[in-house]
């Protein structure tokens, strides 16, 4: 008899337990927004394509297009380029290796600050 009124009471607690589980997963977004915003902060900065199969643009890949001074951009996203020695690039008064991921291509971190 205790073992049935055990049995039964774990039922319910694991059957409640789910239903909490699955109410949770409802409510909760499937994918996560990107919401992250960053000021431009250099007087032209421009937005590069890395070339070929490389992951990280260089100062030397092609120009998508033009930031200015002001604009803000979403970006979760940064490419980490790396060199043997130095920095990557030289960019808006400074060096720098972390190139943040825009809508079309990179802009160098050093050309953005949090908006």
């Amino acid at each position: 008899m205790k073992v049935l009124a055990l049995a039964a009471a774990v039922t319910m607690l694991v059957g409640g337990a789910a239903t909490t589980a699955t109410t949770a997963a409802a409510a909760a977004p499937t994918a996560a927004q990107c919401v992250t915003k960053w000021r431009v902060t250099g007087k032209k900065v421009a937005v590069r394509m890395p070339e070929g199969n490389a992951p990280v643009a260089s100062p030397a890949s092609p120009v998508v297009r033009y930031l200015h001074r002001g604009d803000v951009v979403t970006s979760c996203v940064e490419a980490i380029a790396r060199t043997q020695s130095g920095p990557a690039y030289r960019k808006c008064g400074r060096g720098g290796h972390v190139w943040r991921i825009v809508r079309g291509g990179q802009v160098p971190a050093t050309c953005l600050k949090r908006a």
